[in-house]
């Protein structure tokens, strides 16, 4: 086995956080070579950043980016929002967003190695949360919002419409941002969940001395009040209440949209 120096041994140890004897161990095993060696380490599940792969995520940052017909918000996940507010951690989400707009998938993957490199810099569990990338189709308008906080997004939308202007887009990424509602229309909501909240619905009537009689009346009423809590097309506007989304589109229609919010 190739000689290695305490000087190299305490290097691989401050880069991965694994113990002295472990890393002469890697180095030993890798002839030297540090970047092999930090490999090994995680593979054999004695590096720090292995260590921490179960701790929870609850903080991070989000980047949404609109570049002609392609668009991509995404969440870059750590445990603290002292690191999620450093300068390299909001540099490298941004980057994600780009490379996600550009390439999906595969360019979220060319990132993999900078996320180890900050995974052991800054000695957290760090990891790629929700994204989606968009490619919109030949006449349709993107648009986005991103809410900023203490210097990093937390809250980032993305909207597709058929018919519309970027103005409008915008005005309902903003929306979404405030509402948060999970579905587009009725047509996207469970059967089961709608079935369950009559159950519920129907079970608080009862309780409250509603006639029998009375119940299918009230379930559609408050149903109603459900799916409007939840349905983006039925929502007051956050801004107009007296106008639902669906009234401000006119004639546009929300194609899809995507929210992705720190620690939801």
């Amino acid at each position: 086995m190739p000689e290695v120096t305490a000087k190299e041994v305490a290097a691989l140890r401050q880069a991965t956080g694994a113990g002295i004897l472990d890393c002469r161990r890697a180095l030993q095993e890798n002839g030297g070579d540090m970047g092999k060696a930090t490999r090994w380490l995680r593979e054999q599940g004695l590096s720090g950043a292995s260590k921490r792969a179960d701790r929870d995520r609850s903080e991070g940052a989000v980047a949404v980016i609109v570049d002609g017909s392609r668009g991509a918000v995404i969440a870059l996940e750590c445990e603290t929002d002292f690191v999620a507010k450093s300068a390299d951690f909001v540099s490298l989400v941004d980057a994600l967003a780009e490379s996600c707009a550009k390439d999906g998938e595969a360019g979220i993957e060319s990132h993999a190695g900078e996320i180890d490199q900050i995974k052991l810099a800054l000695k957290e569990n760090i990891a790629v949360g929700r994204h989606e990338q968009f490619v919109a189709t030949e006449g349709a308008v993107l648009d986005s919002y991103l809410h900023v906080q203490n210097g990093r997004g937390v809250n980032g939308v993305l909207v597709e419409l058929d018919g519309g202007t970027p103005q409008l887009a915008h005005d309902i990424a903003v929306h979404i941002a405030f509402a948060r509602p999970d579905y587009l229309d009725r047509s996207q909501v469970p059967e089961s969940a709608i079935e369950q909240e009559k159950e519920t619905i129907a079970a608080i009537a009862r309780k409250e001395g509603k006639p029998e009689a009375q119940l299918g009346k009230i379930i559609d009423g408050r149903l109603n009040g459900w799916f409007k809590e939840r349905v983006l097309l039925e929502q007051p506007f956050a801004r107009d209440e007296k106008k639902t989304i669906s009234q401000l589109l006119g004639s546009a229609k929300i194609a899809r949209f995507a929210q992705v919010v720190v620690g939801a």
